[in-house]
């Protein structure tokens, strides 16, 4: 190993960085200090793998494994790494392994590619790469420990660990399980049973022989091999110094005290110092820095030391050393009481963010930022429960102080350094004089809307409390305790110690702790502007008294558990007090996904249609070899756009300039109206040289706007007054059923002009909107677009550009996810990149950073309804009238269509007689959009809400109101004229009996009641519900060619985002010319392969919409399969009278020969008796809610879904999970709130968040039905099926509400209340009482008075 070379400021390093991405050796002297690893490896190197998905380190999409190798233990340490948040400059030495470096087509896949493409675990495939990377990085780190006891073909992980693998990445399309599932097959604690539908192995077939049919995993050659020649570069860490920027790594506090003091010379210099630059994932990037100082090789800021007096952890460490060193059992010296503290700080350690960010972010950033910035850190709040000392260096000054001081400073200034913390080791006092013994309890908290991770909490907490046993008052007496609060709306972390010193000697009761809540409820005050303030002050209330009330036990049961030396510790799992510790939360280390059950129906006649095959390319897109738009490379002289977007929601552009003082890097011009030759599409872009200037730039652009005489509509009440509406086509109105005023005059009671109000929500698809335009020869353009309607795209642009049509080709291969989201949304993307190349005469692409797509994006379309229904007292419904209010925004995009789709789906129920006025509202919005099952799965809520008002307001069971609506089939041909199809057609009667048989759903209900009686903050709930999607097919082409060796070429109008169109096509086509009964056809599959849309090639594409797409394009597929099958028969009888029978290639070898024609087009127009028809579904849902949070698990959710006659399974069964998981984002988690300008406040993954791998069913059963009576749609009735979460938590809630008014705090119209969407934590936790704990208190020390002066409670 070489010498170090030490740098000052004053002396210009020259220096390479050295590293290897997948074991090939890059070394770079010029680069820019602020470049990340995903920006070098996706316009540098070939590997394109690494996906940018938010630039936040929140999703998982660009995680890469880092490994370091240290010489003097001989060694390589294995972690992931997000590279949109690692720079560069910070992997000298480093050997980098991407998805391709894992496995590849080249080299042979990996058994996780494999797996995951057999356990039919990647749909878009965007994700997918990232998910493979961090099972990787599990398994090589598993392997490394010395686990024993291991069977062939298994991996050191667990289950557990399996599952947690993935805990941090995001997938939009799956629903989680079939990845899980792969995760754990690689288990050695698996049982093969547990897993899901696969590839692999039929069900019933014994564990040896599932064992040998997946693919082979070997734990000794499955590690990548560190590269040799890394091993000799300089570790010391790297200087560079290019055009002016600078980047250094002190290996002394000496020379980083040198390069602080020159920075505060140098007032121009802009400086940044860096550990892993997480922060940058929260704290975006919005200027230049000249100065980049890397703090990682300063051995002090480095250290980690343990002993009997604590531990202490250098600034520099990362979060996972520091869980590390916290959990590490070898022996310090330290106490047992100590242990425990330092395992519960790792334990919530592990719930910080998620495990790659983890890896980079170190101790010392976390807490500076808490310092400097108020981040809302969990770290400062738990390690100032534990009375944390600060080391603090400024100059020449050194000093130790308390992490509460440090925290209540002003912010450090610039030549300030954080070198380290100690934790102190905790133990008990006892005094043997008095003979009293002490115990320490040490407990953490938070509440956030993932519960292992991956974001920020609404509040956290840490207890350490020292008690002691009093025989006197056969009580337990709390001695002192450090009661600490964070990220609920405050600077940083506080200790509430006016709660300290009240209950610091005082003998613990109900009073007592009733006091102490109320001093604490004065005390945790949010800040104003914080959201949910007061549901955050009850959240500090609830944990504290989840900490105390376990103590109340009898002192019969304490005083036995204190003198048990076997049981020390008052929390252990066999104790009294941990069983009642254990009824407020069951989530300090909750279980993933704990088992599913699929069962499909299998039809063989049509092989291979109906056969549940792997996705067509999903193991490619494992490895991060399948393409998207993004990842074709960047042609010579390529710009980059970046959209300008406006911050006011009506005015008149007068102009654009930078910010003061800014000086944007890279910008070539700014693309307005006033460049467009065509059509007017109004929007402005910004082109710089590299994507990241674009983004830069358009942040740093100021527009002057002029807002005079223009008053925006920002609601639809509003809109309403003005009349500002949009228009309505007469075939999208639907039509009334029965009379309205009949069937109100002969209801029992009735429900007049209640309210409902419905948010949007937001697509995000992984694949952010994208698109590249190459200028062609004689005034043409290629545009190749990350879009759902091509055609739409194409026609756009040759308008906006005032060419001929022939003039443009859209190309589309594969999406990244659309949701509806890149249909109408995407044209604009793909024709402001062809102006701007149009104009600028040089190719231009664009990726759209994930902010400025929230803001742009529209999403779902927001709704106020107001509803009268009148119902029998058996609660049949007569009559209902809806007055419903659509907020479509500035444009009118598919808006239109919204009544039908609301109106089709409403009619699930028998109504009596259904009334409606549907306005669709203009406002100055951003204009919303198609989103899976648009204007459905409102109607699903809508419907729902009104049977549970009506049920409600009955005092009936909700299950029996749905059960005496459901339609008989006469009246679902009165409400579905023209697609309720014949009797035997209608299958959800029987779906809906058998789903209650399945799932048990009867005996779980007396159960879940049961459960209700025994637990006080904990409660379930349950619901059933149905679905009836009606289904519209549209004309849709269809191309096949065969080529001379017989393999065949298909194209299809529409476009594969991730639901397997490919696939259902790929199967038909073997299908339909398996017909012409050629030797050797059940090859044929293999020999067909779908092509890339292309909108010159096959014209007439329309959208890839509506869950039809794939059945449209295999009925055209099927057309000219049987034209080619027509044209071929001949021959092939010519043939077979000559020479016996014919084999597939030489029939086509001989039809080139005598020109026949082998390519057919199509263009599949479906009849009217066809194009309609109804799909079917119902689905089980049950949930536990926590009282003190509002925390909703759902325990298990069991599907029937009526596929009619699947083509794919497989294929189907990860839409109808995938889509009801999107559902449940929807109606539990996912916020899309605006200011009051309504622009889009919430940004990327630390704002928004959609369901991961711990927020859906830990149970998860699904049944595809087969009725065979029509196709296959999936991707979107599923969506609706979601409703069924919401209104579990509602039955849970009112149990809740009960319980609340039993205590004396709700009237007796408890029972009456509406559930908002989404149910988030805070709406649930003020539904169930944001002063319940009071109300408890209240409630208990009232009775106990009541009872000692000899009266009945």
């Amino acid at each position: 190993m070489g010498q170090q070379t030490q740098t000052t400021p004053t002396k210009k390093p020259h220096q390479t960085l050295v590293f290897a991405v997948n074991g090939e050796r890059f070394e770079l002297s010029e680069l820019d200090p602020s470049t990340t690893l995903l920006e070098f490896l996706r316009s540098q190197t070939s590997f394109k793998s690494v996906k940018l998905g938010c630039g936040e380190g929140g999703c998982g999409a660009c995680l890469v494994l880092l490994s370091k190798y240290d010489p003097v233990q001989d060694k390589v340490d294995d972690f992931t790494v997000s590279s949109c948040l690692t720079l560069l400059c910070s992997v000298n030495g480093c050997s980098i392994t991407t998805a391709e470096g894992v496995g590849n087509s080249k080299d042979g896949f990996h058994p996780i590619q494999e797996r995951f493409s057999g356990f039919h675990a990647s749909q878009c495939g965007y994700c997918t790469p990232g998910m493979c990377v961090s099972l990787y990085s599990a398994l090589i780190n598993a392997d490394k420990t010395d686990r024993t006891g291991l069977h062939p073909g298994f991996s050191k992980l667990t289950v557990s660990e399996a599952e947690k693998s993935i805990a941090g990445n995001l997938c939009r399309c799956t629903g989680y399980r079939p990845l899980v599932d792969a995760c754990k097959s690689f288990a050695a604690d698996v049982d093969m049973e547990d897993l899901g539908f696969n590839s692999f192995w039929k069900k019933g077939e014994s564990e040896d022989i599932k064992l040998s049919r997946l693919p082979p995993y070997n734990c000794n050659n499955a590690t990548r091999v560190f590269p040799e020649f890394l091993k000799t570069v300089i570790k010391a860490g790297f200087n560079l110094e290019s055009e002016g920027c600078c980047w250094y790594s002190p290996g002394s506090l000496v020379q980083l005290q040198s390069l602080l003091q020159t920075d505060e010379v140098n007032d121009g210099t802009s400086m940044k110092i860096v550990v892993g630059n997480t922060g940058m994932g929260y704290y975006k990037e919005l200027g230049h820095h000249n100065k980049y100082i890397d703090l990682r090789y300063i051995p002090e800021l480095s250290i980690i030391s343990k002993d009997q007096t604590g531990i202490k952890i250098g600034a520099s460490v990362t979060i996972s050393k520091a869980i590390e060193a916290l959990k590490d059992e070898n022996d310090s010296g330290i106490n047992h009481e100590g242990k425990l503290v330092f395992e519960k700080l790792a334990d919530h350690m592990e719930r910080v963010a998620t495990g790659f960010v983890r890896n980079s972010a170190s101790m010392g950033g976390n807490l500076i930022m808490a310092q400097r910035k108020h981040f809302p850190s969990d770290i400062s709040t738990i390690l100032l429960s534990v009375d944390t000392m600060v080391d603090i260096l400024t100059g020449h000054r050194h000093e130790t102080i308390t992490l509460e001081e440090f925290l209540g400073r002003p912010p450090l200034v610039s030549n300030s350094v954080l070198l380290g913390i100690k934790i102190p080791c905790w133990k008990s006092r006892r005094d043997i004089s008095s003979k009293t013994y002490t115990k320490l309890l040490y407990e953490t908290y938070r509440a956030a809307p993932r519960p292992i991770g991956n974001a920020l909490p609404y509040l956290n907490a840490a207890f350490l409390a020292e008690i002691s046993l009093c025989k006197k008052s056969a009580g337990i007496v709390l001695n002192n305790c450090r009661l600490a609060f964070g990220a609920y709306g405050t600077k940083h972390s506080i200790r509430a110690r006016n709660v300290e010193e009240f209950l610091s000697a005082k003998l613990l009761n109900f009073g007592v702790i009733y006091e102490a809540i109320k001093l604490l409820e004065s005390t945790i005050i949010p800040e104003e502007g914080t959201s949910s303030p007061a549901y955050r002050t009850s959240l500090a209330v609830g944990f504290l008294f989840e900490f105390l009330s376990p103590l109340m036990n009898s002192y019969t049961d304490i005083s036995k558990l204190w003198f048990d030396e076997y049981n020390s510790d008052l929390l252990s799992n066999g104790s009294k007090i941990k069983q009642n510790c254990d009824q407020f939360n069951q989530i300090k280390s909750p279980a993933l996904l704990s088992s599913a059950k699929q069962v499909i129906q299998l039809n063989k006649d049509y092989h291979p249609v109906g056969e549940p095959l792997t996705k067509v390319g999903a193991v490619i897109q494992a490895s991060g070899e399948a393409v998207y738009v993004d990842d074709i490379p960047s042609p010579r002289n390529c710009l980059h756009g970046a959209f300008i977007y406006s911050t006011e929601p009506l005015a008149r552009v007068q102009g654009i300039k930078f910010k003061p003082g800014s000086s944007p890097h890279g910008v070539s011009t700014v693309i307005s109206f006033k460049d467009i030759p065509g059509e007017n599409i109004g929007a402005q872009t910004m082109v710089a040289d590299t994507q990241k200037n674009a983004d830069m730039a358009a942040n740093l652009a100021v527009v002057d706007y002029d807002k005079k005489n223009l008053e925006p509509i920002l609601s639809v009440e509003e809109a309403f007054e003005k009349c500002s509406f949009y228009k309505v086509p007469h075939l999208l109105n639907p039509e009334p059923v029965g009379a309205f005023s009949k069937g109100m005059a002969e209801s029992d009671h009735q429900i007049l002009s209640a309210e409902l109000k419905l948010g949007s929500q937001y697509y995000f698809y992984m694949e952010m909107q994208a698109a590249l335009a190459v200028p062609d020869e004689d005034n043409c353009i290629v545009v190749y677009s990350s879009c759902q309607c091509p055609e739409f795209v194409h026609d756009t642009i040759a308008k906006c550009l005032g060419v001929p049509s022939h003039n443009v080709r859209v190309i589309t291969r594969r999406v990244g996810g659309g949701f509806g989201g890149k249909a109408i949304k995407a044209i604009p993307v793909a024709t402001a990149c062809a102006l701007a190349a149009y104009k600028l005469n040089c190719p231009v692409r664009m990726y759209v950073n994930r902010k400025t797509d929230m803001i742009m994006a529209g999403g779902r379309h927001p709704m106020k309804i107001t509803y009268s229904v009148g119902f029998k007292s058996n609660g049949k419904i007569t009559a209902l009238k809806l007055d419903i209010l659509v907020d479509a925004g500035m444009s009118a995009d598919i808006s239109p269509v919204m009544p039908h789709n609301i109106i089709g789906s409403l009619k699930k129920y028998d109504w009596g007689a259904l009334a409606f006025d549907i306005k669709v509202c203009k406002t100055n919005l951003p204009s919303r959009s198609a989103m899976r099952a648009p204007g459905e799965v409102q109607a699903s809520f809508i419907a729902e809400a009104i049977i549970e008002h009506v049920a409600s307001s009955l005092a009936l069971e909700v299950d029996s109101v749905r059960n005496i609506n459901l339609h008989k089939f006469e009246t679902l041909k009165l409400f579905f004229k023209t697609c309720a199809g014949e009797p035997l057609e209608y299958t959800l009667p029987s779906i809906w009996d058998k789903l209650a048989i399945s799932s048990n759903f009867y005996h779980r209900t007396e159960m879940l009641k049961e459960f209700n009686r025994c637990n006080k903050w904990r409660k379930r709930g349950i619901s059933r519900i149905p679905i009836v999607h009606p289904v519209i097919l549209r004309a849709t082409p269809g191309k096949v060619s065969i080529l001379r060796d017989g393999s065949i070429v298909v194209e299809v109008g529409g476009i594969e985002l991730g639901q397997g169109l490919w696939t259902k096509v790929k199967q038909m086509t073997a299908y339909a010319l398996s017909l012409i009964q050629c030797a050797g056809n059940e090859e044929l599959l293999e020999k067909v392969r779908v092509i890339q849309a292309d909108t010159l090639s096959l014209i007439q594409g329309g959208f890839t919409s509506g869950s039809t797409t794939s059945e449209s394009s295999c009925e055209a597929v099927g057309l000219c399969c049987n034209i080619l099958v027509e044209r071929l028969t001949a021959l092939k009888e010519k043939l077979e009278e000559q020479m016996g029978p014919v084999k597939w290639e030489t029939l086509i070898l001989q039809a080139y020969m005598i020109s026949v024609n082998l390519s057919a087009n199509s263009l599949y127009v479906p009849d009217f008796s066809s194009m309609q028809y109804l799909n079917y579904g119902a689905a089980v849902s049950e949930v536990e809610i926590n009282l003190l949070t509002g925390q909703t698990t759902i325990l298990q959710t069991d599907i029937i879904y009526d596929c009619g006659q699947s083509l794919n399974p497989a294929v189907d069964l990860g839409q109808i999970e995938g889509a009801f998981v999107q559902g449940i984002g929807f109606f539990m988690l996912e916020e899309y709130p605006t200011n009051s300008k309504g622009l889009v406040v919430a940004e990327g993954t630390w704002s928004y968040k959609i369901p991961t791998v711990d927020t859906v069913p830990k149970k998860f059963n699904v049944e595809i039905l087969n009725s065979g009576h029509h196709k296959d749609p999936s991707g979107e009735p599923p969506l609706k099926l979601a409703a069924s979460v919401h209104c579990a938590i509602r039955a849970a809630i009112k149990e809740a509400r009960h319980q609340l008014h039993s205590w004396g705090g709700l009237d007796e119209s408890y029972s009456t209340f509406q559930l908002q969407v989404p149910a988030t934590m805070p709406v649930v936790k003020e539904l169930c009482g944001l002063e319940n704990v009071q109300r408890f208190l209240q409630w208990t020390i009232g009775s106990k008075q009541l009872h000692s002066a000899g009266g009945t409670v």
